[in-house]
């Protein structure tokens, strides 16, 4: 499958009455924060397939031109905190960035974040149980610890993630916040483990063979 990942920047090769052309065998399409929703939901509408996708600590509401406030991306399926399998693809979201200020939206400490991980524990059992495998795509806004991050609070990563990768092995977590003219690091893929983490700040375009499932009668 051919999966479009979108975060951070609103791109103008994706904001464009072209990107149909330019991206035609898109299938999915991976949003991981700190987007307008207009942004997401013009992106959704040109290429007309499902999306999965999580906040950022940026996210704000955004009031249109009749009055209404919206709070989510219409068309788009808000994947904070659960799972769903999608096309042979088991995919979770946990957004958000690690907290810097009291009042922030979408922020966490560390063991917030790692509560909101266990809520998926559950879930990812029976995926094991049911399809031999716990997780193949974690999308996250912030990434993990020591991973692509910066030394900075506000762009430090989170433990949690690494606690994900070290027991449950998805094959990629995707993530966003930290954008290329940070410098914070030079590389935008990394191996960690059993899983590749991919900074999609700005936008990717993968490829990903669903797996074979090992389904128990």
């Amino acid at each position: 499958m051919q999966i479009l990942t979108i975060s951070d920047e609103v791109v103008p090769a994706i904001y464009s009455l072209n990107i149909k052309q330019r991206y035609p065998d898109v299938g999915l399409i991976l949003g991981c924060g700190d987007l307008p929703y207009y942004y997401i939901e013009f992106v959704v509408s040109m290429l007309n397939v499902p999306c999965f996708y999580i906040h950022g600590n940026h996210d704000t509401p955004e009031i249109h031109e009749n009055g209404v406030e919206v709070n989510e991306a219409r068309g788009a399926v808000c994947l904070e905190g659960w799972g769903v399998r999608h096309e042979g693809l088991l995919i979770a979201g946990l957004g958000g960035c690690l907290r810097y200020r009291p009042d922030g939206t979408n922020m966490y400490s560390d063991a917030e974040m790692m509560r909101r991980a266990w809520r998926l524990v559950p879930w990812m059992l029976f995926n094991h149980y049911r399809y031999g495998r716990y997780l193949d795509l974690l999308i996250t806004h912030a990434p993990p610890l020591g991973i692509h991050n910066g030394p900075d609070y506000p762009h430090r990563g989170f433990k949690a993630f690494l606690w994900l990768m070290d027991r449950f092995r998805p094959r990629y977590l995707i993530h966003g916040h930290i954008h290329l003219s940070y410098g914070y690091a030079g590389s935008v893929e990394s191996v960690y483990g059993h899983t590749t983490v991919i900074n999609t700040a700005g936008h990717r375009l993968l490829e990903i063979a669903p797996q074979e499932n090992l389904t128990k009668s």
